[in-house]
């Protein structure tokens, strides 16, 4: 059986985002959201926020720069991956997400902060992330019938 290793998170870029490229000209998009909650505490309710780093890989590393800034709503659905190294004798460790899907929950500077946010028609038409699957409008999809849901559910 193999383990689930899978994230959705909502919350606003802290800052802009850093688009870097590999070697090879892979495209790296990094960027970090706040993620407030309200938890109930005997002195009544406590905001807290929390902080996640994020990467984005290919062409829709590229394609999303222009969007991702300061203060923008997202939703981001990925995987988590730990770096650990040691540095002056200590060990560390990181999590981050490597995003697989990103969507815009901001409205664009264009259009009245109450209307939903829609991307320009083939955003992310690119490069797919992983070899199975293909960009299709806003999300990245995973192919059906090959080992993917729905179709291989005996029910």
């Amino acid at each position: 059986m193999t383990d689930l290793n899978s994230v959705t998170l909502i919350g606003r870029l802290t800052s802009d985002c850093n688009l870097a490229y590999t070697q090879s000209g892979m495209a790296i998009n990094s960027f970090s959201i706040a993620v407030n909650r309200t938890r109930q505490s005997q002195n009544g309710k406590i905001d807290e926020v929390s902080y996640f780093e994020i990467k984005l890989f290919g062409k829709i590393a590229e394609t999303l720069k222009p969007y991702l800034v300061k203060g923008k709503q997202i939703a981001v659905n990925g995987s988590l991956v730990q770096s650990r190294w040691e540095q002056d004798g200590q060990k560390r460790s990181k999590v981050e997400i490597i995003a697989d899907n990103v969507q815009m929950l901001s409205p664009s500077n264009n259009q009245e902060s109450q209307g939903q946010y829609q991307a320009p028609q083939g955003q992310y038409q690119g490069q797919p992330q992983s070899p199975q699957g293909q960009y299709q409008g806003q999300y990245y999809q995973a192919p059906q019938g090959q080992g993917g849901f729905p179709d291989d559910i005996p029910f």
